[in-house]
């Protein structure tokens, strides 16, 4: 059974994400429509994307992926198709499907164009639903790529900054915050692997305030309401707080610089 993936800003209590999937099921409706998530910040590509990269390696070869989170909507932002060597991904050229492209390797995009491969009228708040999702059903369908519309070049890519290094610290940003509060970096596992020591304490700054942190890789290895440094799911550093939320107790956001010091 072919897959397709959804992941959008649009919330769990609207209608958009059923009429998407209307749209194929009618189309193709022996397709399994699986939804990432539906609770990314409202206008937050970055989030989206973050999201997205983490998620589609953990799904089979030739899945769909619908990505919408798109602030462009009914502007000149084009819409396009990702095509990667195990997965296609569909959604606004604002950045937010080339993180996950570019962990695929090389990749092609295809610009949407072809309007005869979209809902006869379209609207220019929803082309979630009048466009991606319309191009996924005739994808699932077989059409060729090149009859969606020309391969660019000049598509937009997201700007994510990465970590900077001195001699006895590591400057990062934050990525994401989940549902639990955990403070998500984009400072890779390797970066400092070798100050990994259960209990080794890390001196975090963040909104210019510097709070002493431990390390453990897990956590049930401290205190409840104790912060911990620790290494996440998706092998970045993350900054947690055992049976609580950590971004409140810090005051932390999304793009918020993070560094963290170490001997």
């Amino acid at each position: 059974m072919k897959v397709i993936t959804f992941l959008s800003d649009f919330g769990i209590s609207s209608h958009y994400i059923a009429q998407m999937k209307g749209v194929i099921l009618k189309s193709y409706p022996q397709v399994n429509c699986i939804d990432i998530s539906h609770t990314i910040s409202p206008q937050h590509i970055q989030s989206g994307a973050f999201i997205l990269r983490a998620t589609i390696p953990y799904f089979p070869k030739g899945t769909i992926h619908i990505a919408v989170v798109d602030p462009g909507v009914g502007t000149q932002r084009r819409g396009i198709v990702v095509i990667t060597k195990n997965h296609i991904l569909i959604g606004p050229d604002n950045g937010l499907l080339i993180p996950a492209a570019q962990d695929q390797g090389s990749f092609t995009v295809y610009e949407i164009t072809n309007k005869a491969y979209s809902n006869n009228n379209i609207s220019n708040t929803f082309h979630g639903r009048d466009i991606f999702a319309p191009i996924a059903a005739h994808i699932l369908n077989g059409i060729a790529f090149d009859s969606i519309g020309q391969i660019i070049h000049d598509f937009t890519y997201l700007n994510i900054n990465k970590p900077t290094f001195s001699q006895n610290s590591i400057t990062g940003e934050v990525v994401f915050i989940d549902n639990f509060g955990n403070i998500i970096t984009n400072i890779d596992r390797s970066c400092i692997h070798e100050n990994l020591q259960a209990g080794k304490m890390f001196s975090i700054t963040i909104k210019n305030k510097t709070v002493q942190i431990p390390y453990h890789q897990a956590y049930g290895f401290i205190p409840n309401d104790q912060l911990l440094l620790t290494i996440g799911s998706t092998n970045l550093v993350e900054i947690a707080l055992n049976q609580g939320n950590a971004a409140q107790v810090l005051d932390v956001s999304v793009h918020d610089s993070i560094v963290i010091g170490f001997s």
